[in-house]
């Protein structure tokens, strides 16, 4: 029986996922477009979307599936994965992700849907989750400070690199040394970020490192791929006296029983902290780290988690040291890394509270014991190990047969082994590992796996860690890694910091181009099934057809939906989509015999990432101006065209624009830059304004990065992870980047690679694929629409109290709207800040504050937010800004007032004494629906100058903190 239409999304009334994402309903819709002043959202979409940019076709994908659909599907794809025992290594190892963390951290919207910590006094839980992980690795890797997380190993060491290049800033140097016993895929990412900085790259093994005038660092791992653990002590000492500076990439489990890389003189430290619970994924999302020294901190990329005071001079956390981000420092950036991994981080920060240091070490115990055990029993079929000593990797050579025969054998059993390019079979054991295990492998090198007895090898065994490898400093000695080793504890542990966290399921966080829309439960199911969490990156591709369907069909969609001929998964943040988009101009330039083509064009309104990616791409920045509407000035970019028009290599544009509008001329301005012989690159963070209505591909972009973390329902996750695939026109397709150990990824004359898995962080693509494919055509274009109607009806409900900066031609914003707050200032001493503070009284995230423009609020309610959430945000902005008359007008005092002494913390508002001007009831509980549910802050204003200038960024003795 056929199905009338869904009044809201125009599907199958069946079909009603997109009903449930859209958070207004039908009845909804008359009311809002009588306030916007529209007939219905057709028209307020003419009015608001250029006609020269709308596409002329509809969406061709797959009509809309119901979530029992969807769900099928996925598993089905799940299911066509084969989830060996593997042994691989390469920086990947098994783990156990303890059910307590799984359920309530990976599984929990309650973690896994804020947004950066930029307001520290409603993201308390998660920063003390992030400022265990940093402590965890400051003890670990025995260096002085530590980041909050890193995008993955192969990156991290990369922005080591540039980072001792920054501290040497006199050095005249451009050669980096690394250590032939990195992992491939370390190396070659270091070669793709270093050859547009012009930095030479020598692999070499570290006995033959030549130390000249020209070496400003050098990289080891510890212990080496191989798994070989080496004494660098000397080296290092050399490479000091040099005037370089050394970079060691680790493993955190392996220190828990080696020496630390900090005794044995390291500068920085760098590696992957997937093992600490946090699964495979078939190569991410995971949380890799950088720790270094003190006087390095201000050139430590990444976010940084630091202990600071609130006006009550109570101990609070903070991100610290901020001016060293790109959104601030732009084409002086220290780094563009705008996503970090931050639920990946806390995954493994309470795998470490929960096993704390003895737990740690005595898994790391065991997986060496299981190690030694495998070395004895090899060694005796006659198997060549080599001397060095080894944590938990072997690299063997077979005593009988080849490699590829011992590696096919095991396979026969389920489980997978590392071919080494020089014929020797690579070992990686981890915490999963069994005796079974052991046992299979001793067969698969033509042992007798019944005759294998574990505990007789074992006893005749010295487990012990020879020197000068045997740790002897302490770690993780604060009381917190010494709590919670009861899971009653644990849990308690867990929800007590979630508490202290503004997510979304609390209330809507309406940050502009930042698209926090809902995460679906369908869409995030899939995450945790074994065929997509348990497959090692480097799995045989017989292994990972259902990932390799997944992804065809993912970039197949993308690429319908954007206009553009080809996509690459492999980019695993927004950042490092424009890095790669813009390597693939530059390599697109060169093989045309344009290498001199090095100008990048952008506007003063972009992102900031924007000319931190340009310069770590080899370009130069220069700006183009904006008009008093928030457009590009044209007259500006015709002046800078004709000014570098021999040696424009690209003009980076957001679209719509940071301001909040569609740019009518943005044809023009694509075919200035094209005639011009440059190519446009455009920021797709905003891409939720387009899908179903424009194509960029369409209208002018030659590449453009996808922001699925935003557009596409993957959730912060409280500033990672992330995904920044990138789409691209097809002459530039030969040059999407490509992988060592994956000859499938990548054009043909593919850059090198940008991420260090082949498709950067694969496990949260589901994700992705389950939204398209619930939402259908129909359901992804009224999503954009929705969202369109209802940043319009922000910005005319609250246009009598504050100002809209920028509208477009017809007075019309896009799927965001500023709001400028600098007028409260003059009138009345209230700074954007107050503002943003004041909000979370009423139980709400701020906007994203004072940018793009200093003073103001940029707002976007995206299509998820229900009328009644909007009109609640509407009505406490409006109740602020009668705060604000208040203070204008005498009737609240200039300094003591519910705005300047936001947010009003539960201790504050129950203590005995209450000296403000007006009372705990408007202070408190401002609005009325704040009664039936009221989020407290947990601190009250962070003091953000005592933070930057008292830089502690490990657990500190709380009490010693409190009593200051």
């Amino acid at each position: 029986m056929s199905q009338s239409p869904h009044p809201l999304t125009g599907v199958p009334v069946p079909d009603v996922f997109a009903g449930r994402h859209i958070g207004p309903q039908p009845d909804d819709l008359p009311r809002m477009l009588r306030v916007v002043g529209a007939a219905d959202l057709a028209d307020l979409v003419d009015q608001a979307v250029p006609a020269g940019i709308r596409t002329e076709r509809p969406l061709d994908l797959p009509a809309a599936a119901t979530e029992a659909e969807a769900l099928a599907e996925l598993r089905a794809l799940a299911d066509r994965n084969r989830v060996a025992r593997s042994f691989v290594g390469l920086g990947y190892s098994g783990t156990f992700t303890p059910p307590v963390v799984q359920r309530n951290v990976f599984e929990n919207p309650g973690w896994y849907t804020q947004y950066t910590p930029y307001q520290p006094e409603i993201s308390q839980g998660r920063l003390e989750a992030l400022l265990n992980f940093q402590t965890v690795v400051i003890d670990l890797t025995g260096m002085e400070i530590a980041n909050a997380s890193m995008l993955d190993e192969a990156t991290a060491a990369a922005e080591a690199m540039t980072l001792c290049r920054r501290v040497l800033a006199t050095h005249e140097g451009a050669r980096f040394l690394v250590d032939a016993r990195c992992h491939p895929q370390t190396i070659a990412v270091l070669r793709t970020r270093a050859e547009p900085l012009g930095i030479a790259i020598d692999v070499a093994e570290p006995e033959a490192f030549v130390l000249g005038d020209d070496v400003f660092g050098l990289l080891l791992q510890y212990p080496a791929t191989d798994g070989a653990v080496r004494d660098h002590g000397a080296l290092i000492a050399r490479a000091h006296d040099a005037g370089a500076l050394v970079v060691m990439a680790t493993d955190l489990l392996a220190l828990t029983v080696l020496r630390s890389p900090g005794a044995f003189g390291a500068d920085v430290v760098v590696g992957n902290a997937q093992r600490f619970g946090v699964p495979l994924g078939f190569g991410g999302p995971h949380a890799a780290f950088m720790a270094t020294r003190d006087a390095f901190k201000r050139q430590l990329p990444g976010r940084l988690v630091g202990v600071s005071r609130d006006a009550a001079g109570a101990p609070a956390l903070r991100l610290t040291l901020q001016t060293r981000e790109q959104h601030i420092r732009r084409d002086r950036a220290t780094s563009n890394i705008c996503t970090a991994q931050v639920l990946l981080a806390v995954m493994a920060a309470m795998y470490a509270v929960y096993h704390g240091p003895a737990g740690l070490a005595r898994i790391a115990r065991n997986v060496r014991r299981a190690a030694l055990i495998l070395s004895r029993a090899l060694a005796d079929l006659g198997c060549e190990l080599g001397t060095a000593p080894f944590f938990d990797t072997l690299a063997v050579r077979p005593a009988q047969g080849t490699a590829a025969e011992v590696i096919a054998a095991a396979r026969a059993e389920g489980i997978d082994l590392r071919a080494h390019p020089d014929g020797r079979v690579g070992i990686a054991l981890d915490e999963t590992t069994t005796d079974a295990d052991l046992a299979a492998i001793v067969g698969a090198f033509g042992g007798s796996p019944g005759a294998f007895d574990a505990d007789a090898i074992a006893a005749e065994l010295d487990q012990s860690v020879p020197a000068p490898f045997a740790r002897d400093e302490p770690f993780m000695t604060h009381p917190v890694f010494h709590a919670y080793h009861s899971e009653t504890e644990m849990l308690r542990y867990i929800r007590r910091l979630e508490a202290r966290d503004l997510s979304l399921t609390t209330s809507m966080i309406p940050l502009g181009s930042c698209t926090m829309k809902l995460n679906a439960t369908a869409e995030m199911l899939p995450v945790s099934w074994p065929g997509f969490a348990a497959l090692h990156p480097f799995a045989p591709a017989a292994d990972t057809a259902g990932y390799r369907e997944l992804f065809r069909r993912l970039e197949t969609w993308l690429a319908e939906i954007t206009g553009f001929a080809a996509v690459s998964l492999q980019p695993n943040a927004g950042s490092q989509g424009e890095f790669a988009g813009l390597l693939v101009i530059r390599a697109w330039h060169r093989a045309r015999g344009d290498a001199d083509r090095d100008v990048c064009l952008i506007p003063t309104s972009a992102h900031g990432t924007n000319p931190a990616s340009a310069v770590m791409a080899g370009m130069r920045v220069v700006a183009v101006r904006c008009d008093d509407e928030g457009n590009i000035d044209l007259a500006d970019l015709r002046a800078r065209i004709d000014e570098h028009g021999p040696r424009l290599a690209a003009l980076m544009v957001t679209y719509p624009s940071t301001h909040g509008v569609f740019e009518a001329t943005i044809r023009e301005i694509s075919a200035l830059v094209h005639a011009a012989g440059g190519q446009v690159y455009l920021d797709g963070a905003n891409l939720n304004a387009l899908v179903g209505l424009c194509r960029p591909g369409e209208f002018g972009a030659d590449v453009c990065h996808l922001n699925l973390h935003k557009t596409f329902c993957i959730p912060h996750g409280g500033g990672g992870p992330g995904m920044g695939p990138i789409g691209v026109a097809s002459h530039l397709a030969p040059f999407l980047p490509g992988h060592p150990l994956e000859p499938g990824v990548g054009g043909h004359q593919a850059i090198g690679p940008v991420s260090a898995a082949p498709w950067g962080s694969p496990s949260i693509l589901p994700i992705s694929y389950a939204y398209i494919r619930m939402m259908g055509p129909i359901g992804l274009r009224r999503a954009t629409e929705v969202a369109i109607l209802s940043a319009n009806y922000i910005a005319r409900r609250l246009a009598d109290h504050y100002p809209v900066l920028y509208t477009g031609a017809n007075g019309r914003v896009a799927h965001e709207c500023i709001l400028d707050l600098r007028p409260l200032k003059e009138a009345a001493g209230v700074e954007a800040e107050d503002v943003a503070k004041r909000l979370m009284d009423f139980g709400f995230h701020a906007p994203t504050m004072s940018w793009p423009v200093a003073g103001t609020l940029m707002i976007e309610p995206t299509e998820s937010e229900s009328l009644a959430e909007l009109d609640r945000f509407c009505d406490a902005m409006i109740a602020i800004r009668d705060e604000v008359r208040a203070i204008a007008d005498g009737r609240l005092d200039a300094l003591d007032n519910p705005l300047k002494n936001a947010p009003h913390t539960a201790r504050e508002a129950c203590a005995d004494a209450w000296s403000h001007g007006y009372g705990r009831e408007q202070a408190a509980f401002p609005a009325p629906w704040l009664h039936a549910h009221k989020f407290w802050p947990a601190v009250a204003r962070v003091d953000n100058v005592y933070g930057d200038r008292h830089v502690v960024c490990a657990c500190p003795p709380v009490e010693a903190y409190a009593e200051a």
